[in-house]
């Protein structure tokens, strides 16, 4: 059922992106159920997941629409999420990170090098599932490791705009060469950023999160512009 559910988060994202699905536009289960081939259990849990992501909004009466968002509007959250991001490693650097802590980081950071390691042998096809779990618990624990409760929420709200979540806009298979690239740099960058924590070193830790958030937004640009997200 996980495996189904993603996939149909995975579609209707696409379509959603790519135009097909227009914003304010009402999406109803039946079609998509006759559409995709699957029953309306993993349509309905899918749409709980696409409105977690800023992608669907829910209606007041029942269902759910495409909510409205322009390029700009994401490329200045993540630019935002960059610099609170940032403000969070910075933290976490300077005051140090509990032992319970650094080993999720470690942790993640093993299971990315790993997951590119496969990819490798596999024609660089990633498995972005299991990378989005990674990277989320290594976001998430970062940022509880900064200890600033208005940080946290300030990054939560960020993030519930369309696209701008660290976690968001991975599309599997949808362009596999490039979504290995942007995973590849993005590892790299959280092995750097553990590295500047371990030393305490906070203002290279904020300029390596940021530099991270950056490399996001353009990455996201990219992916938008590939015309594999724009098949129908």
């Amino acid at each position: 059922m996980a495996k189904q559910i993603h996939s149909v988060v995975n579609e209707i994202k696409r379509r959603i992106i790519s135009g097909q699905y227009q914003p304010g536009e009402r999406l109803l289960e039946l079609p998509l159920v006759e559409d995709l081939g699957v029953s309306r259990t993993p349509i309905r849990l899918a749409f709980e997941e696409l409105a977690k992501d800023g992608l669907l909004e829910r209606l007041p009466t029942r269902g759910f629409r495409v909510k409205s968002f322009d390029a700009k509007e994401v490329s200045d959250a993540i630019e935002v999420r960059g610099m609170l991001e940032g403000m969070a490693a910075r933290l976490a650097a300077e005051k140090g990170v509990d032992s319970q802590s650094m080993q999720v980081l470690y942790s993640c950071l093993e299971e990315g090098g790993e997951l590119l390691a496969e990819a490798a042998k596999a024609g660089n096809e990633l498995d972005a599932r299991q990378w989005m779990v990674t990277n989320a618990r290594f976001h998430t624990t970062l940022i509880q490791a900064a200890g600033s409760a208005p940080l946290e929420g300030a990054i939560d709200f960020i993030s519930k705009i369309p696209m701008a979540a660290a976690t968001s806009l991975i599309i599997e298979g949808v362009a596999p060469q490039l979504e290995y690239e942007f995973i590849a740099r993005a590892h790299h960058d959280h092995c750097d950023l553990v590295a500047a924590i371990e030393l305490r070193e906070g203002m290279r830790a904020e300029f390596i999160m940021r530099e991270h958030a950056r490399k996001t937004r353009d990455n996201k640009k990219r992916l938008l512009a590939s015309p594999a997200m724009h098949v129908r």
